[in-house]
């Protein structure tokens, strides 16, 4: 593990060791005030707990980065606790608590693949593809008339997800999604 010199080296997206805990660097600005030491203001997400912490670094602070490692895995199916998937090279199963997908539970599709980040050889959490193809299962008509800019209608997804979306997208149809923003992206 490598321990960050200087407050500069704590970004966005850092996984670091804080308290002999993991975090990801949700946020990270860089403050200095007047007659003050410089600080960098953070905000921490835990990895295991998915707990948020804000936190102000100071010149001084040891901040390791995190022994953290990335493996593919595929998403087999979820029960009312956990998410069940399957190591695409050991081909082991493990499960994550629902709880720590958060919202991404709602857009994973059997036999999707994600990148699964380990901690200790521990599986802690999941990224998704950023845009995925999804068939709309119910998308109510638009209203004639209704042709104003940005005017959106709500659409539920294979997977059950409701996401906002054009007019014109139909029941039936295959769309892509940003799964980050959760929003429509166009026609698949």
């Amino acid at each position: 593990m490598s321990t960050f010199s200087s407050l500069n080296e704590i970004k966005k997206g850092s996984n670091i060791n804080w308290d002999n805990e993991p975090y990801v660097v949700m946020e990270a600005h860089f403050v200095r005030m007047q007659q003050r030491k410089p600080v960098m203001q953070t905000k921490l997400k835990h990895l295991i707990t998915g707990k948020i912490l804000e936190y102000s670094f100071k010149p001084g602070d040891k901040v390791e980065e995190a022994d953290m490692s990335r493996d593919k895995a595929n998403y087999l199916y979820k029960d009312e606790n956990f998410a069940y998937f399957m190591d695409n090279k050991s081909y082991e199963q493990f499960q994550l608590p629902l709880a720590t997908i958060g919202n991404k539970i709602k857009f994973l599709k059997d036999g999707t693949d994600v990148d699964v980040l380990y901690y200790e050889s521990n599986a802690v959490s999941i990224d998704m593809p950023i845009k995925m193809n999804f068939k709309v299962t119910s998308a109510p008509p638009g209203t004639k008339g209704d042709s104003a800019s940005n005017v959106t209608k709500q659409i539920i997804l294979e997977t059950g997800a409701v996401i906002n979306a054009p007019l014109f997208v139909k029941e039936g149809e295959t769309i892509t999604v940003n799964t980050d923003t959760e929003e429509y992206v166009g026609r698949a």
